[in-house]
Formats: C-alpha cells, sequence, structure tokens
C-alpha cells in the first residue's frame, strides 16, 4: 500500500536521480556512507514514524497537555515515541562520529525527518528543537557545556529550547528585558519573562535545557546587548546526576489552534518559585562570549528555518497524498459532455477542476520538498568543502535561500492543505478526517521562526544586497546553468527556460531599481511581496532542474513531474507578473494608509 505520509519515490527521485547524493560519500566526513546505508536509514524513519508516531497524532491534538499550576501533563505515548527515537539513535544521524553520531548528510538526515513531521507534527516539535539547541551547544558551547548537557540531549535525557520572545516583545529582540546579573563564580543569575517557548515546560524527559536570550547590565543597546545563556529546569551535580530545581517557572500554557501536542508555556526567571542556593534568579551559564548572544542563536534559528519549511511542506505533503487517495476513491458526478442520468458516476479525479485543485498541490509540496532538500545540501556541501571559496559559496546561497525556504512552503503547503479539505468536499471540514488537523497546525508555519513580513524584510532589505550583491550574484549563475541546460534540450523544456529566464531577468531588473531610487522606505514598504515574487521564481527554478532530472525517461512518474512542471509555468509563475509591476512602481499605498481610515 502506498504511504499517506510522504512518497518515497519522490525521495529518491530527488536524492539519486537529482542531487545525486551518493556523490557525496567522495568526501571523507559521508565516506563511511552508501546508498545502502542512506535507504537503510530512510526506512527507518518511515517505519518509525509510521508504529511510534502516526498512531497517536489525532490523540495528541484531541488530549492537548495541561498544566495544574504545578505539574505539565502530556498523553503517555508521546513519551514512549521520544524514547524510542532516541533509542534509534536518531538524535545523532547526521553529527560527528565523536558524539555518537552516525555522520549522515544533512540532506539525508532531512528527508528521513519528513517522514515524522508528516506523521505528527506535535510530537516530533520536541525532538526537532532538541536537536538544534544541541547542535548550537556543540557549535559554540565549551567544552563543559557540551559534556554536561549536549551529551544527555543527543542521547534523549534531557530537551532543548529556544526562548527569545518576551510578552512585551515578540520578534522585536532588541527590546527584550530579560536580564543576567553576573556572579563571581562565573555564573549568572537570570531575571524576567519569555513567551511561546515550545516544549518549554513538561515531564518527558529528566531535564529541560533553557537557550535564552537576555542582557548583561551596562551592554550596548539594542541587539548588539544581546547575550545567550544555558538556563537548565534543573541543575546538576558535580557527577551530572540532576540536582535542585533552578528558579524556572511555568506561569501558564498557551493553548494554540495547531500543533496542540507541543506544550507551548510562558516561562518565568528568577521569580522566587525556586531559589537555588537561597539567592534569587535562575542560574544561568554565558554560552560564547558577552553581547555576541543573537549571532549564536541564529545558528539554531537559520536551522529552525530550514526545519520550519520542511514541516510545513511535510504537512502539505501528506495532505495531498491523502487527498488524491480520496479523489480516486470517492465516485460523484459525470464526465463533462455526459447527458445520460443513468450512467454510473466517476471517481472525483476525473473532473478537470479536482485535477487542477490536486495538480496545484502537487506543485507546491514537491517543489518545496525539492527546495528543502537543496537547501540542506548546500550545508552538506559548505561543511565539507575542501576549497575555502567554494565554502563561501555554498554558504552565500544559503544565506539567500534560507528565508525562502521557511517561508514559501509556510504560505503554499497550506495552501495545499486548504486545497485538499476542499477536494474532500464536506468530509475535509470534520474531525473525522485527518485534513482540518493538517491545516490547522500548519497555519502556526507562517508564523513560526519569523513571519513573512520579517523574512521578506530580511530577503530584499539584508540577503541581497549583502556582500556587494554577491549573494544574489551566486544565485543568478546558478538559475542561468538551469536554463542554458534547458535551452540546450529543446522543446517544452525550452520553453521553460525561456519563461524563467524572462521573470528571472524582471526579478534582477526590478531589485536593482528598487534600490536606486534611493527611497528605500518605499522599497521595503512592499518586501513581502518581494519575497512572494522571489520565492515564486525560485521554486520555479527548482521545478525546470526537476523537469530536466526526469527528461528522456518514460512512466508515469515522470510524465507527472513534466505535468506538474507545466503547471507551476503556466498557472503559478506568471503571478510574479502583477507582483514585480507593483514593486517596480514603489507603490506607497500602504505607506501613506493614516491608521484613522481603518
Amino acid at each position: 500500500m502506498r504511504s499517506q505520509l510522504i512518497s518515497r519515490r519522490d525521495l529518491d527521485f530527488l536524492l539519486y536521480e537529482w542531487l545525486r547524493v551518493e556523490e557525496l560519500t567522495a568526501r571523507p566526513r559521508f565516506g563511511e556512507h552508501s546508498r545502502q546505508t542512506f535507504d537503510g536509514f530512510l526506512d527507518l524513519c518511515e517505519d518509525m514514524a509510521v508504529r511510534h508516531f502516526a498512531p497517536h497524532n489525532k490523540r495528541n491534538d484531541r488530549d492537548e497537555p495541561s498544566f495544574d499550576g504545578q505539574r505539565v501533563t502530556v498523553i503517555p505515548e508521546v513519551k514512549a515515541a521520544i524514547e524510542a527515537f532516541a533509542k534509534a539513535d536518531l538524535l545523532t544521524a547526521a553529527l560527528d562520529e565523536r558524539f555518537g553520531g552516525m555522520q549522515l548528510p544533512t540532506t539525508v538526515e532531512s528527508a528521513g525527518l519528513c517522514w515524522f513531521q508528516a506523521a505528527n507534527a506535535g510530537t516530533m516539535a520536541y525532538l526537532f528543537l532538541t536537536i538544534s539547541a544541541a547542535n548550537l551547544l556543540i557549535a559554540h558551547g565549551d567544552e563543559q557545556q557540551v559534556e554536561r548537557f549536549a551529551g544527555p540531549m543527543i542521547e534523549g535525557r534531557f530537551s532543548g529550547t529556544m526562548c527569545l520572545s518576551e510578552p512585551q516583545a515578540g520578534s522585536s529582540l532588541a527590546d527584550i528585558v530579560t536580564r543576567a546579573e553576573p556572579r563571581a563564580d562565573g555564573t549568572y543569575r537570570i531575571f524576567g519573562s519569555k513567551m511561546w517557548i515550545s516544549g518549554g515546560d513538561h515531564e518527558l524527559t529528566e531535564n529541560i535545557v533553557h537557550l535564552v536570550l537576555a542582557k548583561i547590565p551596562g551592554g550596548p543597546p539594542g541587539t548588539k546587548g544581546i547575550s545567550l545563556f544555558l538556563v537548565p529546569k534543573h541543575l546538576l551535580a558535580e557527577d551530572g546526576s540532576l540536582a535542585e530545581r533552578n528558579d524556572v517557572a511555568t506561569a501558564g500554557l498557551n493553548h494554540k489552534m495547531g500543533y496542540r501536542g507541543t506544550t507551548n508555556a510562558a516561562l518565568n526567571f528568577g521569580e522566587g518559585a525556586h531559589t537555588p542556593g537561597g539567592e534569587a534568579g535562575a542560574i544561568g551559564y554565558l554560552i560564547g562570549e558577552p553581547h555576541r548572544g543573537l549571532s549564536y542563536m541564529f545558528h539554531m534559528m537559520n536551522e529552525a528555518r530550514l526545519g520550519v519549511g520542511l514541516g510545513a511542506t511535510a504537512l502539505g505533503y501528506t495532505g495531498y497524498l491523502k487527498a488524491l487517495d480520496y479523489a480516486r476513491d470517492r465516485a460523484q458526478g459525470r464526465p463533462l459532455g455526459s447527458k445520460d442520468a443513468a450512467a454510473p458516476q466517476v471517481p472525483i479525479i476525473a473532473h478537470a477542476d479536482v485535477k487542477r485543485m490536486l495538480l496545484a498541490q502537487k506543485s507546491y509540496v514537491e517543489g518545496a520538498l525539492a527546495l528543502l532538500l537543496w537547501c540542506n545540501r548546500l550545508v552538506d556541501l559548505k561543511q565539507t568543502a575542501d576549497d575555502p571559496q567554494d565554502a563561501r559559496r555554498h554558504g552565500m546561497l544559503l544565506e539567500i535561500l534560507t528565508g525562502v525556504a521557511k517561508s514559501w512552503p509556510s504560505q503554499w503547503c497550506l495552501e495545499a492543505n486548504s486545497l485538499a479539505m476542499q477536494v474532500h468536499g464536506g468530509y475535509g471540514y470534520t474531525r473525522e478526517y485527518d485534513l482540518e488537523q493538517h491545516y490547522r497546525d500548519n497555519r502556526l508555519n507562517p508564523i513560526h521562526e519569523g513571519t513573512h513580513g520579517i523574512q521578506g524584510l530580511d530577503l530584499l532589505g539584508r540577503k541581497v544586497v549583502q556582500h556587494n550583491g554577491a549573494n544574489l550574484g551566486a544565485l543568478a549563475e546558478v538559475v542561468g546553468a538551469t536554463i542554458a541546460r534547458a535551452k540546450g534540450a529543446g522543446g517544452e523544456l525550452a520553453e521553460h527556460g525561456a519563461a524563467l529566464e524572462a521573470v528571472w531577468n524582471r526579478v534582477l531588473t526590478v531589485t536593482a531599481s528598487m534600490f536606486a531610487a534611493g527611497d528605500p522606505v518605499a522599497a521595503m514598504a512592499n518586501s513581502t511581496i518581494y519575497l512572494e515574487a522571489f520565492g515564486h521564481t525560485v521554486i520555479a527554478w527548482i521545478w525546470l532542474e526537476q523537469a530536466l532530472a526526469a527528461h528522456g525517461r518514460e512512466g508515469d512518474f515522470y510524465e507527472g513531474k513534466r505535468a506538474a512542471t507545466r503547471y507551476f509555468y503556466r498557472y503559478e509563475l506568471p503571478r510574479t507578473g502583477p507582483q514585480l509591476d507593483l514593486l517596480a512602481s514603489l507603490d506607497r499605498t500602504t505607506l501613506e494608509m493614516d491608521e484613522n481610515w481603518f
């Protein structure tokens, strides 16, 4: 029976026929691996996602975590799934062998994690956060922090969180007020409140390691004065065992429309609920150097942005597969032009409008998955490059595409879920079917790890001009090479190549004109529109890449790839025309809207 979570056939195509991940095994870091070990990892992920994660997805949504003022309760299946995941050593899939890791390519790891995110986004969030937090500590923590905290995290005994937002300062991190007061023993005492902390409190693991942004008194103003601290729920004794409770208190749980199985807490640090050593404040340990906390946190945030994009893709993908199966089984109506009311009904997949909705979903979810795997391959190439110039180039491509890889799937794979509900008709809106939960879960992803507005400002205001435009130039080189290959192939591929070339050149021209006008405020006012147009153009390039990989190959799977490419170029890429016109005009409608006119 074909999976309703993720298409293994598509993963195999993307990994082996398009990205040719087997070639990574020629690099020393991945030299112990082969197609066999990659396939074994993917098989394991699919099996575990189906057996340990998918069965409790609906219960996880229905019986969400509760807090009685002292203790947070989560359904027992979540703990069992987390323990099974850790026992299979999946927390260390891409880590160095010195940490007990498999040293798998990140590309393969992300493909495997898709299964879990599609099966149960709520449970997977705890593990996703722990992996990212451990990676940050390994990259920027000192030897003791890595040994005492990251070690137990990758064993599955401790879990991790990221504590950025505050009640009065959501995404505006420059305005955080949590403070860290230094002590003579080298520790800090943390005072403040953090909001929207996923995985912020539970008893699924022995300990929770909070990575907390705070300001040391007397430091620079704004983001330049932010430092990063490790603040555990429980302190550790000299031998690494749990000691007394740290002064980290849960003020309450936030009840979201989706990801209900993931605790989302308001946390108070240093309010006196627990006073380790009899002194006020939660004990925290500085990570790295003072006032460089935001740069360290971006290690986790950028990893999380790719993870959010992958999660949005997985939710869109499983919704698409379920809509596809439903459309094949659900009989309703008769073919256009048929006037025989006594003729048998046909499956709804025979209707052109249903095919349109399914094609749209296919183009969104398969395009998004390809983009995420391409970005994760950049991580592998950058990490293992022998030539510093190659590493720099891969890094620049990753810089300009990370925001797109987070935001585009969050917007369009959510739309895929909406279309999947529509294919199901009235059943799509009922809790008996999965689609309404997938939609609710996915609706959080446009907000997770920076809204579309933030990503648009970052893309237009920073990433495209960074390094004197070298990021954009690196991407232009890659896109141009794809266009040249398509033109050389002739036929429909050449037509797609010409269409992409025209839009891409327009993107470059409009980008330059927006800055040349000398009105940066007007330019940035529509940066979200820029993000959408840029993202659609990037996905068009990704689809052309897939079409080239499928070129000359026969069979239904490859015909499906060609049809999805055709759909994207005829239905989706033209959306960018009016958007680029608006951007070129430096339209000031939103700037000039008076708040009293609403």
